[in-house]
């Protein structure tokens, strides 16, 4: 369950449930009710002493709430509600209590949440499990439940195939049931049809017309026939790993294996597209759903297994009248299907439905997975832009109508812009060893932050290698607040204070603070206006670099907020934190404050050009696991000065001692652009690799960040950018310093 939420199943006699604090610190209500809804603790051999305040909220909410809804369908309305509580704020990471039911009972299992904004302890997950009298049969797998009412519901059994018609708006639902498993898809435009013309999916208009070179794995986000018209919008995939270039299994492709006369889903489609007055064909161009394969280094077609797990699911949208078939692809002869063949479920749902758009993320591999999120300031930012790409798991703007990245760019250099950041990643780190978790972890001294202090660091692992970049921020005495960019750092937390057996209590926030940057010359006039600080707090006005201050929005009894002078510009900035409930109203704040000073709203397109300008680094560009901090360019974020050890110290100390490669800027010559992975060379020798590149606006350069063998790293240098292959074509560049805009970052400290 998220904090905040519930779940409602049945127990019959003689089974259990566990419920489990993974992160600890989180009461936990489990209410038992009988056939007519009254407390029936008594029934897992326990007392309901508490009040359970999950269920009465959602019963005084009634229309607005899935749990009353819940309940309802099972004819219960348990208006006075009990609980027995469990865990609280101190229990340990990992607490467990199991339950043993003696007659059939209905469970409610609740994750009671409070603001932190509002000084409640942070809320977290709680996990349930439960163990049946008769277990699930081995690949006995449950469907997913519905989206919504499905008009169609069918199985594809294995080694089949199956044709359907769908209707312009409905939504088609292709689910993997077991794992594993390849579906091939053909749609063919209705209409075409009638009037004797043949026109299904085709990869190479699609392909051109999306905008990509090369045929790779994953999916479109539109599918079109040759007339360039389109006929299906992919509207969520849970797996992320497609074949969308390659042709459905044929017989040929058995035969030349050694199996002829192996069934395959083009003979298996001809015999369900030819009664459509569609002709058979010894290959179909089809979309490939699930399917892991690809193209090497030297562009071979590779294949292995599928990513797919069982329930996950492609959902489109038909853009017209279709005529559509799906398999259960018959390929057992190789990785293709895992080696074993399985069915499919194929679900169509009405054009009045309405599903959000996303792609589904694990944190680790063993993770459920999360689709993508919006976040709280979505309601306005989509006032200003349709303009959204995904940004590690939520929807963020990529410009803005009317304006554009260069029109935004200059607002934020020149006067003062407003950017959405909430997918940030937040932990709160509590408890009596909470310091020492965050010096073993980073590279800075953390023991030399104060509270209200705010400190940019590097997270390494044993090699000294960066799993991220942070900014970790001292709330009190055994309370800090870690806020990076990778949903991992979470995990390398707890398992650092696992190892070392520390007492602390690591709580995910980040759907507790979603936060806005306000950056730019004009930021700190315009906050001030609107920031209100209790005397106990440094005033808006006062609070300096890489401080925060805690205070409200306008009087003393506004919206809470945390406002942190930090940010990713380069420019005097700051960023405001607020609950999510409290999002749009914060915006409107800002927004309606702003306009005598020409707010502008910033997008991703333009920030990428001004961190770019001011030497910040960016995950998987600058950085990843194997680059150290000194490569990466920010050696300053490591604090050697400190006695204690922290992760990959020895490895760092080693790698500065004798470095290979270096982080500097590079100024190219001519009007083109630098990108990310061009290589840099000396005559024929590669001596860098670029790892971001634009065009500066205000310095009228082509400038890039690139990582340099330390040979020929010295100022005024002089290297080539490699373009095509990287031979054939070179721009030439001159080793520069960097950050190429205010180096002395006088801005951001003014």
């Amino acid at each position: 369950m998220r904090p905040g939420g519930a779940t409602v199943f049945a127990l019959g006699p003689d089974e259990r449930l566990t419920v489990i604090d993974r992160d600890g610190g989180q009461i936990a209500e489990v209410t038992a009710l009988d056939e007519r809804g009254e407390d029936d603790a008594a029934a897992l051999g326990a007392r309901a002493d508490a009040p359970a305040t999950v269920i009465r909220q959602a019963l005084a909410d009634r229309d607005g709430s899935l749990l009353w809804r819940e309940l309802a369908a099972r004819g219960l309305d348990p208006a006075e509600a009990r609980a027995i509580r469990l865990f609280g704020e101190w229990s340990p990471p990992g607490a467990t209590q199991t339950f043993r039911a003696d007659r059939p009972v209905t469970i409610v299992v609740a994750a009671p949440a409070g603001r932190i904004v509002d000084g409640a302890p942070p809320p977290s997950e709680l996990l349930v499990e439960v163990r049946r009298t008769a277990p699930r049969v081995y690949e006995q797998f449950e469907l997913p439940p519905p989206l919504a009412e499905p008009r169609l519901d069918f199985r594809v059994d294995a080694a089949t195939a199956r044709a359907y018609e769908v209707r312009a708006g409905e939504y088609i639902q292709v689910i993997d049931i077991e794992g594993k498993q390849c579906s091939d898809f053909l749609a063919f435009h209705r209409r075409k049809l009638e009037a004797g013309l043949e026109r299904g999916l085709d990869a190479t208009t699609t392909r051109t017309l999306m905008g990509h070179a090369y045929p790779q794995p994953g999916l479109h986000g539109k599918f079109y026939d040759v007339d360039m018209d389109p006929l299906v919008e992919v509207v969520r995939d849970t797996v992320g790993r497609h074949d969308t270039f390659a042709l459905a299994c044929t017989a040929r492709y058995y035969e030349d294996m050694g199996y002829p006369g192996h069934v395959n889903c083009t003979d298996n489609f001809n015999g369900q597209v030819t009664p459509y007055g569609i002709a058979p064909r010894k290959g179909w161009e089809a979309l490939n759903f699930f399917y892991n394969t690809g193209f090497d280094s030297n562009l071979v077609f590779v294949m292995d297994e599928p990513w797919s797990r069982p329930g996950d699911y492609v959902l489109l949208r038909a853009m017209t009248d279709l005529v559509c078939a799906s398999s259960a692809c018959p390929d057992d002869i190789d990785p293709a299907n895992g080696w074993q063949i399985t069915p499919v479920q194929v679900r169509v749902y009405a054009p009045d439905n309405r599903f959000s758009m996303a792609i589904a993320h694990r944190v680790t591999p063993d993770a459920p997975p999360v689709l993508t999120k919006e976040t709280s300031f979505h309601p306005r930012t989509s006032e200003l832009t349709k303009s959204f790409v995904e940004y590690r798991g939520y929807w963020l703007p990529h410009c803005f109508d009317n304006h554009g990245a260069i029109a935004e760019y200059w607002a934020c250099r020149e006067k003062v812009a407003i950017m959405d950041l909430s997918p940030l990643r937040k932990w709160e780190v509590l408890g009596p060893d909470a310091e020492a978790l965050i010096q073993l972890a980073i590279t800075r001294d953390a023991r030399r932050l104060s509270v209200g202090q705010v400190t940019y660091t590097a997270l390494c692992n044993e090699t000294g290698g960066m799993i991220d970049d942070a900014t970790v921020y001292r709330l009190g005495q055994d309370n800090f607040r870690f806020v990076g960019g990778d949903e991992y750092d979470g995990v390398w937390l707890k398992e650092l204070a696992e190892k070392h057996e520390l007492r602390v209590w690591v709580k995910p926030s980040t759907d507790q603070l979603h936060n806005v940057a306000v950056q730019g010359p004009e930021s700190r006039e315009l906050l001030k206006k609107i920031v209100w600080t209790p005397p106990t707090q440094t005033a808006l006005e006062d609070l300096k670099w890489f401080r925060f201050t805690v205070g409200r929005i306008k009087t003393y009894d506004g919206i809470p907020i945390v406002v942190s002078r930090t940010g990713y510009t380069g420019e005097l900035g700051y960023e405001v934190w607020c609950h999510p409930s409290d999002g749009p109203a914060v915006w409107d704040a800002i927004w309606e404050a702003g306009q005598e000073h020409g707010l502008t709203p910033l997008g991703l397109e333009a920030l990428d050009i001004l961190r770019i300008e001011s030497g910040l680094i960016f995950a998987g560009y600058e950085f990843d696991d194997q680059v150290d901090p000194f490569e990466a360019g920010i050696g300053f974020a490591v604090d050697f000065r400190t006695d204690d050890d922290f992760v990959g110290r020895a490895a760092l100390e080693e790698r500065k001692a004798h470095p290979q490669r270096t982080l500097v800027g590079l100024e190219l010559e001519g009007n083109e652009t630098a990108g990310h992975g061009d290589e840099v060379y000396v005559g024929r020798r590669r001596v860098g690799v670029v790892t971001s590149g634009t065009r500066s606006p205000i310095l009228r350069k082509n400038i890039a960040l690139c990582r340099m063998a330390v040979q020929y790293a010295e100022l005024g240098t002089r290297v080539e950018v490699g373009k095509l292959d990287g031979l054939q074509k070179r721009i030439p560049a001159t080793v520069v310093r960097f950050p190429f805009y205010d180096p002395e970052k006088e801005r951001p400290r003014s």
